[in-house]
């Protein structure tokens, strides 16, 4: 773990060349998430209200079908390292079918929650926002997990900067989307918050048809294309794609679940603390976005290494990587603290909705370091395609120990959504622990 820079030189360097791409998308999404936040927040506090307790909900959804594509990485990235593109071509067939029939299932479930939300606690008065804003998100999941379905192969075959411009072109059209249609500028309908989930929907079904286009379509990728082309649907490979994909989808799933349990309890404090998480959730989402860039740098690295039997290159790019995350989450904080009362003043002219977030500056910061190891290390087993305790971290760090954490701390003890967002830094330190432990264990000589 030495900070030695000769000795993990070339490993900061790859995580950095292959990690800037996926962060400058993943900054790209950042900003229309802002940008979703202003403009819903600027055109009245029920939407802001409405668009958070939604965005919230599909959290636990959208990182499922996230989680089931992030299986792909350590197969492909270890077939890369062995120069095998045909068998590249036939995972990616085969995962594709997998992950469009897991959306499918994660898009019933999910219908479930709109047949039953007046039953969640929500207040009464947001009910009529909440179903139409739900619908739109509901259908951009299997889109979105097609697209990462590719996008998870361009990653592991070393080649983050397409996707990133996929992202970057979507999320304009995203934002000039939001101007027209919730405003209803240029003579546009003025929809408000389903303005804003239209034009989302539009720019979830543009990343797909693009990449889809340029694997299919451009020459380079010629070899990928005949692998895919020239295989069969076999159970075992979806056995194995199955194997590696499922406990990473169940553990996020549990992950952003506690998040999302987090939010309804933020429901049921009432408009005002539903409002205040939202924005402290979107704020938050700056440091783990960019986390979770290099997080996936890592990953993809550390399953190269894997390909070739190299514990010892494992273990490099695991710290190399934390190393930088550690750097990230400080400045992170450092932005959190000097400026976040300035950020959250442009999601709302409510000056009770920034009196409330602005409390919640400390609790946001303290969980940026454990946020950033459970996510380096998380990564870093995920490469090892040794996915399987990830699944009962998540199940021990996240709904046994982290959601009674966030109730007993926030109602119990009544410290309301102060003591929500403080809850979120127990499971976060816990399960880096022990993702840290796993990938240690799984890389011993």
């Amino acid at each position: 773990m030495s900070l030695s820079w000769s000795k993990y030189k070339e490993n900061y360097t790859a995580i950095i060349r292959l990690g800037i791409p996926i962060l400058i998308g993943q900054l790209g999404a950042i900003i229309v998430g802002f940008a979703d936040t202003i403009m819903v927040g600027q055109y009245s506090t029920e939407a802001l209200a409405s668009a958070s307790f939604v965005n919230n909900l599909f959290y636990t959804a959208n990182f499922a079908c996230l989680g089931f594509t992030y299986g792909l990485t350590p197969l492909i990235g270890a077939m890369f390292s062995q120069g095998r593109k045909n068998a590249i071509g036939e995972i990616m067939r085969n995962g594709l079918v997998l992950n469009f029939i897991f959306s499918l299932l994660i898009t019933g479930i999910m219908f479930l929650f709109y047949v039953n939300i007046e039953n969640m606690g929500q207040p009464q008065e947001l009910l009529p926002l909440i179903r139409p804003y739900l619908l739109l998100f509901l259908a951009g999941l299997i889109p979105t997990a097609i697209f990462n379905t590719f996008a998870q192969w361009s990653y592991a075959i070393g080649n983050s900067r397409m996707p990133m411009w996929i992202i970057l072109i979507s999320n304009i059209v995203n934002i000039i989307g939001n101007w027209l249609l919730i405003y209803g500028n240029f003579g546009c309908p003025e929809l408000g918050l389903n303005g804003a989930g239209i034009s989302t929907l539009i720019a979830r079904l543009i990343c797909p048809i693009a990449i889809m286009v340029i694997f299919f379509g451009a020459k380079k990728y010629q070899e990928y294309r005949h692998g895919f082309f020239n295989s069969s649907i076999s159970y075992g490979n979806l056995k194995h794609i199955t194997i590696t994909s499922l406990p990473i989808a169940l553990q996020l799933s549990l992950e952003s679940g506690s998040f999302t349990f987090a939010a309804v309890v933020a429901g049921w404090l009432g408009a005002i603390e539903l409002a205040a998480y939202q924005i402290i959730v979107i704020v938050g989402t700056l440091g783990f976005c960019i986390y979770y860039s290099m997080g996936s740098s890592v990953s993809v690295l550390v399953a190269n290494a894997a390909g070739r039997n190299d514990k010892k290159g494992m273990r490099q790019v695991a710290f190399a990587g934390y190393h930088i995350m550690l750097a990230l989450a400080t400045m992170s904080s450092l932005i959190f603290i000097l400026f976040g009362r300035d950020l959250m003043t442009i999601f709302t002219d409510d000056a009770i909705v920034i009196a409330t977030a602005s409390t919640l500056i400390f609790p946001l910061v303290l969980y940026q370091l454990g946020d950033a190891t459970q996510i380096n290390f998380s990564n870093a087993l995920r490469g090892t395609s040794n996915v399987m305790p990830m699944l009962w971290i998540a199940l021990v760090c996240y709904v046994i120990v982290g959601i009674p954490a966030t109730y007993t701390i926030a109602i119990t003890a009544s410290m309301g959504i102060y003591g929500i967002i403080l809850s979120f830094s127990i499971p976060l330190f816990l399960a880096g622990a022990l993702f840290l432990y796993f990938f240690m264990k799984t890389t011993k000589k």
